[in-house]
């Protein structure tokens, strides 16, 4: 890519995505192995704290096969912030891993101090002890995994770091839910089905405002074929991880779809001017499949409105700058 196209591309994604300017304290959630949008996902996560227009609380996994810990360390180490808080679900959740073994590769070829998910908290202990710290109304839950952490955080009860119940915590703490999840207006989406149950009931019960950024979304937005290809950017995790998964997939031929990116997009930067919202709420069934309810209040999921291309632009231009 063309140095000044490159230096005109970050510069637009981090004025024009959206309309915010507050900073947003963020709490990730992430399944992060059985896909790698996920690690598109946490690279712009942490180059828009690089920004000052984001505040990284906790990286959370919703997915518990040994190693997920250490991945998410080793991102956290490459963009030197070590220090931040890292759960794991320590019941019953899902133990999804990727099938190109790039997790393998990075593990063994970058650094990082946690080697074992028996070396972090509990997932939802972290949430608790994160939210408590944080003033009312002021932190933003971006999940682009599966919802278990967050009905079990739900329901969870008081403890040393809280007299609230789960509910009432994040009613006080949390000011916006931003999810990877759903298909829209209706259809049967990865991350809601995985953990069905978990899904419908955290999704009936959560308190804050919600924005869905669904399938239907980030599969018209492809990415990574500039990363994978940037022969400046040399010993990094983002593309290495790319750079093995892409090829290994017909599909990605064009690029990966951006279902999480576009997800930490929106969180961090806000809706406009690519997107649109439609106000509703979202009704799942046993087996995982949604359909949304016009007639529902608080929740609100993505509608394209300008080029998945000019989308896909910004978010290659982010996952470049390291």
């Amino acid at each position: 890519m063309h140095k000044f196209l490159l230096i005109f591309l970050i510069f637009f994604a981090t004025t024009a995505v959206g309309q915010k300017t507050q900073k947003a304290n963020i709490i990730f959630d992430t399944d992060i192995g059985p896909d790698y949008d996920d690690v598109g996902a946490i690279a712009i996560l942490h180059v828009l704290e690089e920004k000052g227009q984001a505040n990284i609380l906790a990286t959370v996994a919703s997915n518990k096969y040994e190693g997920v810990a250490a991945i998410l360390n080793i991102f956290n180490t490459y963009f030197k912030r070590a220090e931040i808080p890292t759960g794991v679900p320590k019941g019953h959740a899902p133990s999804l891993k990727d099938p190109q073994h790039w997790t393998d590769s990075l593990l063994l070829n970058y650094p990082h101090k946690i080697k074992f998910n028996s070396e972090v908290p509990d997932a939802v202990k972290v949430y608790r002890k994160v939210l408590s710290e944080q003033p009312n109304n002021s932190v933003t839950v971006v999940t682009v995994g599966f919802f278990t952490n967050l009905f079990n955080l739900l329901n969870s009860p008081p403890d040393e770091f809280s007299s609230l119940p789960g509910k009432e915590l994040v009613k006080r703490k949390v000011k916006l839910l931003v999810s990877m999840g759903g298909w829209f207006p209706s259809g049967r989406e990865f991350n809601i089905y995985t953990d069905a149950r978990s899904s419908k009931e955290a999704l009936e019960y959560w308190p804050t405002e919600v924005i869905f950024s669904g399938f239907e979304i980030g599969k018209n937005i492809k990415t990574g074929i500039p990363l994978i290809r940037n022969s400046l950017i040399k010993n990094s995790p983002v593309k290495d991880a790319f750079s093995i998964a892409i090829p290994k997939s017909p599909t990605d031929s064009a690029g990966r779809m951006s279902w999480d990116e576009t997800t930490v997009l929106v969180a961090v930067k806000g809706v406009k001017p690519y997107f649109d919202l439609r106000e509703g709420k979202i009704k799942i069934n046993d087996d995982g499949s949604n359909t949304w309810d016009v007639k529902g209040k608080g929740q609100f999921y993505l509608i394209q409105k300008e080029d998945p291309e000019r989308v896909a632009e910004v978010i290659n231009a982010l996952m470049m700058e390291r």
